[in-house]
């Protein structure tokens, strides 16, 4: 389903990330491997993500997470459910994504992505609209096997749930000083930016204007996956200097998702 990328991968801090998909079909000595996938139930559980987070958003991409024990850990934790995927033979958890629902987004103050974004223009479908976030995978499980299973996870929660929306940031890496996203951005604007009454603003935006927006460019496979599905790109990428990505925010009506994809993640 997906080709190899390219770029390097983003940290996927706040949203959708690409480490989980850095390379979908890369030769892994975990591709055999049984996997289930489940929410965590319990602290313990949501800790084990934790872990695995730091492992590799700081200590393989070198995001800048300030912790003393570990754990990527920050305040939307608490109200975020956390999705798992396990090695079914050693039980540990290589996979993971975090999902805010709109009525633990309320508690929370907003969805993450409002930190990056003026998000007013989806406010009439807050009710609506589940937020991914800090989505990884073990290096040595980026397989498709595993991504299926985490977005067939997200999926039947949506649809448990009756949400119709998903949003969260695809993060591009800045390694070139953000050349290859201006460039990516500008590729895809034309045949997948979302319609006017879905666009966001960044707060801090990446200054595309000032960078070569005309590097060929191989659009990274999580992103590429999204706008298979039915994603739109809801405007410009947003500049996150803690993490050295550029963001983009998307949204994925459930309503738009090519049914050929969703016989396979909801079978």
């Amino acid at each position: 389903m997906f080709e190899q990328d390219l770029q390097q991968p983003g940290s996927g801090h706040s949203g959708i990330s690409q480490s989980d998909l850095q390379n979908s079909i890369h030769p892994s000595r975990k591709q055999a491997a049984s996997l289930s996938v489940a929410l965590a139930t319990s602290a313990e559980e949501i800790t084990e993500a934790q872990r695995l987070r730091f492992q590799v958003f700081s200590e393989e991409m070198g995001a800048h997470i300030k912790s003393t024990n570990g754990l990527d850990v920050d305040g939307f934790d608490a109200f975020c459910d956390h999705l798992l995927v396990r090695d079914d033979a050693t039980q540990q958890v290589v996979g993971t994504y975090r999902i805010l629902n709109p009525m633990q987004a309320m508690l929370a103050g907003g969805y993450y992505s409002a930190g990056e974004f003026d998000l007013s223009r989806l406010s009439p479908l807050s009710d609506r609209t589940v937020e991914v976030g800090r989505a990884c995978v073990h290096a040595d499980y980026r397989t498709g096997g595993t991504i299926t299973m985490l977005w067939a996870g997200l999926a039947k929660y949506m649809m448990a749930r009756q949400y119709e929306y998903m949003i969260g940031c695809a993060s591009i890496s800045m390694h070139d000083g953000g050349h290859m996203a201006a460039s990516l951005f500008s590729s895809l604007r034309e045949e997948y930016l979302s319609p006017a009454e879905y666009r966001v603003f960044p707060h801090n935006p990446l200054p595309i204007e000032a960078l070569d927006q005309s590097l060929p460019v191989t659009c990274p496979p999580l992103i590429r996956g999204y706008l298979r599905l039915g994603a739109y790109i809801c405007g410009e990428p947003a500049w996150d200097p803690a993490f050295n990505t550029a963001d983009m925010l998307v949204l994925l009506p459930l309503s738009r998702i090519n049914p050929r994809y969703a016989a396979h993640f909801l079978k």
